[in-house]
């Protein structure tokens, strides 16, 4: 009884120590949010002919991260707050405190993690996912 005991404590611990390391990292969110801002960015500049000089992202806080499942694929669920800069070409614009929600899929090998957008014209009751690599 007490091996089977130690033997589930140490998978256990183990089990989390793993997943640990597949956790989304600072500079993992940061290219996610800028990777989203980019598809926004691309619709406003044909739609408004503006012309982005570009996007940085600073202060980035991440609230939470939340492990879940998308088609069978572990992915996380990340919230925080960032403060975005826009480049245009005779000025500069500021936005403090702008609200993130991201969907973030680690594939299956572990290499490689994916941005998740659901999309908005699937009228299932089922939610359909675009799915963007991250580079």
């Amino acid at each position: 009884m007490v091996r089977f005991l130690v033997t589930i404590i140490l998978l256990v611990l183990l089990t989390a120590c793993g997943t640990i390391g597949l956790l989304p990292t600072s500079e993992l969110v940061r290219k996610a949010i800028a990777l989203g801002l980019e598809q926004t960015q691309q619709e406003l500049s044909q739609k408004l002919d503006l012309d982005f000089q570009g996007l940085e992202i600073k202060q980035l806080k991440i609230a939470e991260e939340k492990p879940l499942t998308i088609q069978n694929l572990p992915a996380f669920r990340v919230k925080g707050k960032y403060d975005l800069i826009i480049k245009l070409p005779q000025r500069q614009l500021t936005q403090l405190q702008q609200p993130f929600e991201l969907y973030l899929q680690i594939q299956q090998e572990g290499k490689t993690w994916r941005l998740l957008l659901p999309d908005k014209t699937s009228k299932d009751s089922q939610r359909v996912w675009r799915s963007y690599l991250i580079q």
